[in-house]
This record gives C-alpha cells, structure tokens and sequence, in this order.
C-alpha cells in the first residue's frame, strides 16, 4: 500500500487510496471487527440486563407514556419529565459502577486491539500496548470532556427556548430550541474532528518510534506540513460517518411502507441487518483512517527521522 512519494499527497487522496488497498486486505477489517464485537457484544448485553432492571424497579407507568401526543408538546414533555425523574435514581445507582467499569474495559482491550490492527498492517512496528491505554484513556477523559460541554450547550438550549418562555406564560418555541440544537452539535462535531487526531496518531507514533505517552502525544503536535493532512482525513472520516448514520436510517425507513404487510418478524431481522451493517462499514473505516495515518507517514520519512530524533529520549518510557 505504499504511495507514490515522488510528489506531494493530499490527506483525502491518501484516504482513497487506502480505502481501496484495505478493501483487498479484509483480515485487517476481520481483527478490527473482532476485538470490537468482543467488547461490544458482552457489554451490550451487560447495559440491556441493567436497564431492564432499572425499568422494573422505577415500574414506570407505561400507560401515559403510550398517550404521548405530538400535538400535545407541554403535555408530552411532562410525561417524559415525570418517567425521567422516576428512572433517574435507580440508573445513577447503576452508572456509578457500571460506567467506570465499561471503561476500563474499554481502554485495555482496545489498546489490544489496536496494536493487533497495526501490526498486521506493519510487522515492524513495535508493540507498545502499555502506552496505548494510557494514551486511550487520554481520549477518552477528551471525549467525555466534549460530551459534557455538548450537555451544557443543551441546558442552554432548554433554558433559552423552554424552560424561559414557560416562566413567562407562554409556549415554548421547539423550532429555536431544535435550531440552537443542531448548531451546538455541528460545532461540537466540527471542534472534535479539529482537534481528535492528536488522539488518533499519537498511538500510531509511539509504535513507529518505540516512544512513550507523553512523547507521542509530544510528538502529534510537531508533525509540521502533516498536520493539515491529518485534519484533513479526519474531517473526511466526520463525514463519512455521517453518511453512514443517513444511510441506516434510509435502510432503516425502508420497510415501513409495507408495515400493514411486514411480520414483527421480519422487521426486527431487517433492523437488525441495518445495524450490522452499519457496524461493518463504520470499523472498516476505522482501519482505514488508521492505515491512512500511516502510509501518510511512511510518504514523509524526511520528517519521520527529524520528529523521531527529537523524541528518542523518551522513548524509554511506558
């Protein structure tokens, strides 16, 4: 998958390129799915286990919820609230040790992953799975981190176009509130494919350079004429995501003109098909935005040797 090092590369054709070249090496994408599915689908059934628990012990009024009108918005927002408050407890009592512990799961057996993903893609690279959880568990205390001031734009989202005209007597205006909602998480989107690629390629430099968290993380930011590559491939990978998201839902939509005629059956197969689907396509992206990071690399060994002598004397650290 080598690319032509002659002339200069743009991060979208790097990206095309090694779409196609890691198309025609499926192992890469199978030990992706692999380590994937095996976090996802014992946590998946841990999280249903623990909600369903929740909802029998909140013993929510299922009634109500199945009045719920969208003709009626103050009446509907009142039972959501209600059913909310009723859930709230018991699911903080089960986040409280549920949460951490999907986490550090999360973080060792991804660190796993990828360093399996990545060799098979280089055998030279060196296997630094120690530096990977700490640098994962960087991404992850930025991901929440973005998460939060995403919930913080909401409430005020909530407070400017809902809970303020409602003080005053009148009706609250969903338009602004739906509006205000979709620009914060354009932005937040727009900000974390700005900045997450430092998260993205530290781990591939510190298998490149045999060098430690702190001296990747160091190393992401002297990346020189790189970096607008790399951001560049990132927002392309924002995108794609998106598409993706889209096309569930279009794949997902479907059916639903042959409703009167489709079996319970049948729709629950087909929705699960979608996700599947879904799940396949967004981790062989995964691999290629990884492989892309790396033969992006592999096209400037100039600034590879200068970045990775500057780094050297950290690179005996975890």
């Amino acid at each position: 998958m080598a690319l032509d090092r002659g002339a200069p590369v743009r991060g979208t054709q790097s990206f095309v390129h090694t779409l196609a070249a890691c198309w025609k090496r499926p192992s890469l994408t199978a030990l992706e799915v692999l380590w994937r599915w095996a976090f996802g689908v014992p946590a998946l059934a841990l999280m249903v286990y623990e909600a369903l628990g929740v909802w029998r012990t909140a013993q929510v009024d299922t009634a109500s919820l199945r009045q719920i009108s969208l003709l009626d918005p103050i009446g509907a927002a009142a039972t959501l609230t209600q059913t909310a408050m009723q859930l709230l407890p018991p699911a903080l009592r089960v986040a409280e040790w549920l949460a951490p512990l999907l986490l550090v799961v999360w973080v060792v057996v991804s660190s796993f992953g990828r360093v399996l993903v990545l060799r098979r893609c280089d055998a030279q690279l060196h296997s630094r799975p120690a530096t990977l959880m700490l640098l994962q568990a960087a991404r992850m205390a930025a991901l929440l981190g973005s998460f939060a001031l995403w919930l913080a734009c909401l409430q005020v989202a909530a407070a400017v176009a809902v809970n303020g005209p409602i003080a005053e007597g009148r009706d609250p205006n969903l338009v602004l509130y739906c509006a205000i909602v979709i620009v914060a998480t354009l932005g937040m989107f727009t900000l974390w494919a700005a900045v997450s690629w430092v998260f993205s390629v530290a781990p591939l430099l510190a298998m490149l350079g045999n060098l430690g968290a702190a001296a990747s993380l160091s190393a992401a930011f002297r990346l020189g004429p790189l970096r607008s590559r790399l951001v560049e491939i990132n927002f392309v990978m924002g995108i794609v995501k998106i598409a993706l998201i889209v096309l569930a839902m279009v794949a997902s939509a479907c059916p639903l003109p042959f409703e009167s005629v489709a079996t319970t059956q049948f729709m629950a197969c087909w929705y699960a098909a979608v996700t599947v689907l879904y799940l396949l396509a967004s981790d062989l992206f995964h691999v290629v935005r990884l492989v892309a990071y790396l033969e992006l690399w592999k096209s400037h060994d100039h600034t590879a040797c200068i970045l990775m002598s500057r780094a050297a004397p950290d690179s005996t650290t975890p």
